[in-house]
């Protein structure tokens, strides 16, 4: 077949997966876990069932994939924070911030039969693992540089971030996360 050919009929294939993922989680959103059916979603995303199945085997699968979009989104986010800001302390704080504000945006959304379900997958612990040591990084980073406490190791401190600023999902407004982040970093600075 010509190349051409194939690059359409993958671009076809991503953006029938996409509507896929996104009639997923809007009814999901919209119904909760539990009160949504292959045919729903079928109907929803414009595709016959058939079709349906010919990308995934269950509601299950559709949310595994739409959350590992969700990740990998925030991930390269973090990245792109981090990448951008100037010195050690400034990458620490922006990445801190952006974290707080995903674990902002990420709670409350959604029932507790799926938070269960998506927090389940490995994918989940190997992105946590991915935040931590990205944290632990910039803590040494900013340590070496004088900028944070060096009586607690870095992968201590990245851990005290991390749980202190997914505290951020049960904030009720984005000052409060602001305030969250100011705090973490003060537990952060050099003792004397």
């Amino acid at each position: 077949m010509p190349k051409l050919w194939n690059e359409t009929i993958e671009t076809h294939r991503r953006e029938v997966r996409h509507a896929i993922l996104a009639a997923t989680a809007a009814l999901v959103a919209e119904r909760g876990l539990l009160n949504v059916t292959m045919s729903q979603i079928a109907e929803q995303t414009g595709i016959g069932r058939a079709t349906l199945y010919k990308y995934f085997g269950d509601v299950e699968a559709i949310l595994r994939a739409w959350h590992a979009e969700q990740i990998a989104h925030h991930l390269a986010h973090l990245t792109e924070v981090r990448d951008q800001a100037a010195g050690p302390a400034q990458r620490l704080e922006a990445v801190l911030e952006a974290f707080a504000v995903i674990s902002h945006g990420s709670h409350g959304h959604f029932d507790t039969d799926l938070v269960a379900l998506l927090h389940r997958d490995e994918r989940v612990g190997h992105a946590q693992q991915q935040v931590r040591h990205m944290i632990r990084d910039l803590l040494a980073e900013a340590a070496a540089a004088g900028e944070v406490r060096v009586d607690v190791a870095p992968a201590e401190l990245a851990v005290y971030c991390v749980h202190a600023l997914t505290a951020a999902g049960t904030l009720p407004s984005k000052a409060a996360v602001r305030r969250l982040v100011a705090v973490t970093l003060a537990g952060l600075r050099p003792t004397i």
